[in-house]
This record gives structure tokens, C-alpha cells and sequence, in this order.
């Protein structure tokens, strides 16, 4: 039986999610190793709820350490169909200002460290990723934006960067010339893991600051920027609480069958111990003789 319908993963400022009740945690154990933290289960909203700090509550995990794979597979463990990412950005358009959310529906990919794949080790998979977040569960962040007054704005594309340092300022006004509306470290990889298990995403991305392109970066204090973290942090708080006692209960997207034309490999020719222990992804499109 699934433990949870809809998870969300917390990013810097937001390390737990207030509202839970009947909470309870597990700790998971994945084919990919261990998640960032224990996930957080209880419910929300009426709604069957698993949390994650993405960084391990207490913040310490680099984005480059991230284990995405076990994160996102430790979610399908759970039986969770559609994942809200919370996360911390900066601004590279003046529109886009500190407390505004944005809802990337766009990705653009700048790492170089990464593992952002189920696949290999004797199967392949092609998944359609020109539409990277789940345009049924954009639209309700949207909504719930707007119902809780907070400015969230759908569309845009989101740049990941490989981290832990912050961009140079020759890198921001590059990235500001392509069109990129934010900066991120983290969520291109769970978008692209997560619709390789069939699970809905979207991003929050909560703007808390301008990249190093504005004049008045400099000025900007480090009281200020924890300021708009904290404020950020309940804002995401009362978006997620709304999105999930408005999202639907069943899904009508096409991100439930995302691997139904991407394997390319034969079931045959798939290895055993490859075979096993990406089960819970690919024994929905192999014969059933073949799942021993």
C-alpha cells in the first residue's frame, strides 16, 4: 500500500514542513543508497504527505553530493505520484524580485558533476523531456500562489549551475543574455529523475536575492538576505499547503507513462541484478516472466 500520495522536498530555509499531523519518519534504503534525510510522513491537507530536506536537515549536504537517484527512488518507495521541489534561487531579471516565486517550465542544464539517470548498466531509456515539469501541477502552484497572495509567476526558464560557489559576474551576464529568469543548484537533476520514475514535478523557486549582475548586489547584507529566507520559508509554507489540498486526485497528465516508449533495450537482453534492482520502475513494461 502506498504511504504517501504527494511529496515535497524542502530547499535552503525550509527544513520542515509546520501543518503535519500523524507524523511519523522513515528512514528508507534504496538500490542507490541512502536519501539526504529521513523522510517526513504525516498528513497534510486531508492529503497523505512525505517530506525530504534536500540538504539533510541542519544543511549539510552539497548540491554536488546530493544522491538525486536515491532521493527521487525513495519517493517512489513511498508510493508518492507527484513531487513539489521548494527551492532557493536568485534573480536574473530585475522582474523578478527577493519574495517572488517563479514556476520554471524550462531547464537549462550548466553541471558537470552530476549522476541524473536511473539508467545504464546494460538498459537504456530515452525519456521526452522537452517539456520538463508538469503543466497540470504548475497550474495549481499558480493558483495557489494567487489564493495566498503570494506573487508566483508561471513560466521561465530555471539555470542549474553546478555549485557550491556562486557565479562570476562575467558567467551571470552570460546566462542574462540566453534569457535564463533564475539561478539554481539543484532541481534539474529531480525533474529529469523524477520523470524517469513516472512521478509529476514542479519547482518553486522562491527568488531571495539578485544575482551577482545587479549595481546593488554588493550592498545587499547577509541579515537581509536571512530575512527574505525566512520570509520565503513561510510564504513556501502556506503555497504548499494550498497546492496540496488542491490537487487533483487523479492524474490526467502523461508524466504516469513517461517510460511507455523510451526503453530501448529488450527485456531479454536486460542483466539480472540491473533487472532487479530497477523493479519498481520497469516491471510495469516487462513480461512477467522475466521479472525473476
Amino acid at each position: 500500500m502506498p504511504q504517501a500520495q504527494i511529496g515535497i522536498i524542502g530547499g535552503s530555509g525550509l527544513y520542515s514542513m509546520p501543518g503535519f499531523t500523524e507524523v511519523r519518519e522513515i528512514q528508507q534504503q534504496t538500490p542507490f543508497g541512502d536519501p539526504s534525510d529521513a523522510y517526513v510522513l504525516g498528513k497534510l491537507e486531508g492529503r497523505e504527505v512525505a517530506f525530504l530536506a534536500r540538504h539533510g536537515r541542519g544543511h549539510r549536504i552539497l548540491p554536488s553530493e546530493l544522491n538525486f537517484r536515491a532521493n527521487i527512488y525513495g519517493f517512489k518507495q513511498l508510493g508518492v505520484e507527484r513531487i513539489v521541489s521548494v527551492s532557493a534561487v536568485g534573480s536574473l531579471k530585475e522582474e523578478h524580485k527577493p519574495l517572488d516565486f517563479v514556476i520554471p517550465d524550462q531547464f537549462f542544464d550548466r553541471t558537470r558533476h552530476r549522476v541524473d539517470t536511473f539508467f545504464g548498466d546494460g538498459v537504456v531509456a530515452h525519456i521526452a523531456f522537452a517539456d520538463p515539469v508538469c503543466g497540470q501541477m504548475a497550474a495549481v502552484v499558480e493558483s495557489a500562489c494567487q489564493k495566498v497572495g503570494v506573487t508566483g509567476k508561471k513560466g521561465g526558464t530555471y539555470l542549474n549551475m553546478e555549485g557550491p560557489q556562486f557565479s562570476t559576474r562575467a558567467e551571470s551576464n552570460i546566462y542574462r543574455s540566453w534569457g535564463m529568469d533564475v539561478i539554481g543548484m539543484t532541481n534539474l537533476q529531480e525533474a529529469k529523475l523524477a520523470r524517469e520514475a513516472e512521478i509529476c514535478y514542479v519547482t518553486i523557486a522562491m527568488v531571495t536575492d539578485y544575482d551577482c549582475w545587479h549595481p546593488h548586489h554588493d550592498s545587499v547584507t547577509v541579515d537581509q538576505i536571512v530575512a527574505v529566507l525566512v520570509k520565503n520559508a513561510e510564504n513556501a509554507t502556506r503555497v504548499v499547503r494550498q497546492t496540496v489540498a488542491a490537487i487533483p486526485t487523479e492524474r490526467t497528465c502523461k508524466c504516469g507513462s513517461a517510460l511507455a516508449h523510451a526503453i530501448l533495450t529488450g527485456s531479454d537482453k536486460i542483466p539480472a541484478a540491473t533487472r532487479r534492482k530497477l523493479s519498481l520502475i520497469l516491471d510495469k513494461y516487462l513480461p512477467q516472466e522475466n521479472k525473476n
